[in-house]
Formats: C-alpha cells, structure tokens, sequence
C-alpha cells in the first residue's frame, strides 16, 4: 500500500543537534484501509502511564546492527521499558533522557533500535489486546550496546500538542 504525503507539521521548537521536541505529524493525502497485514494503533491519554519493565514492541527498517545491512521487510523486537532515573545515571546516558522522553531495551544491549528506525513506532498492548502508540524512535548511542537502551519521544508528553496540530 502506498501513499503520497499531503503534509508534515514539525514541532516548532525541534532542532536537529538537540533531542527535544523530536516529533511530527504527517497527513497522508488518502485514508489507509485497514486489512490483516495492516492495523490500527490508539494514541493514549496524556495521563496513560507505561511502567519500567513493561514489555513493548519497536518497529521498522532499520539497520540490523550498527553500520550493518538493511533488511527488505519490516522487522519487530519486544524489548522493556526503562525508567528515565536509570537511564538517566552517569554510566547510561548522564542526564540527557528529559521528561519527553522514553527510555527502552536493556542495559545489557542486543536488542535494541538502530539507524534507519527513527520516526518508527514504540508500541504496547493494552486492555482487550488493543495497541498504543507510546514512543517515537528518536535517538540513542549505536545500536543494541550494554548501557545504552534506545531512547524514545514520549507520546503522552506531546499528546496536546498533537491534539492542537490534528484536533484527534
């Protein structure tokens, strides 16, 4: 299924040597259909709470490691949550995962996001197996490395703003 994009709102405040504000909207020019390969996913409330530990799922084409191949289809990784005070300690990333931010793999790496994911889904399933978008790929050191979990754009935080630019 493909579909041209009518438009693309960037956050006003996003710039491309900082983390923050790294979030989007885009409008296609069609409605998708859903179908078996293809399903919705909910955003949540501003006040929808993901707990460290819990089990979620990335999403995308990216890089299989760092600097490594691209796969031709659509690859996924369960991986956990993990509170930004962990993240946020001197041998993780120091201070640098803000309350907009998400963190989530594992400290011992292997799984992880990579190169080519970004802008892709972070998503938990929730009451009655429905799905909802928590997290945004947005940035992280390497790919899948002890210390350094991939860090995330928090959904909930930015849910007015994406309410003001959508109205949904």
């Amino acid at each position: 299924m493909r579909r041209k994009v009518q438009s693309i709102i960037v956050h006003e405040n996003y710039a491309a040597h900082k983390h923050e504000d790294d979030i989007a909207v885009v409008k296609l020019s069609a409605p998708i259909r859903n179908s078996n390969d293809v399903h919705r996913v909910c955003l949540p409330d501003s006040t929808f709470e993901v707990l460290p530990k819990s089990r979620v799922f990335v999403s995308g084409w990216g890089a299989l490691r760092a600097n490594g191949p691209f796969p031709n289809t659509l690859r996924q990784v369960e991986i956990e949550i993990i509170s930004n005070d962990v993240c946020n300690q001197v041998h993780v990333y120091g201070g640098a995962v803000s309350s907009g931010m998400i963190c989530a793999g594992y400290l011992s790496g292997k799984l992880d996001a990579c190169e080519g994911d970004s802008g892709g889904p972070l998503v938990i399933a929730h009451d009655r197996n429905i799905w909802y978008l928590i997290g945004i790929v947005s940035w992280g050191m390497d790919c899948g490395i002890e210390n350094k979990p991939g860090v995330y754009t928090k959904v909930t935080h930015y849910r007015d703003w994406i309410k003001s630019k959508t109205n949904i």
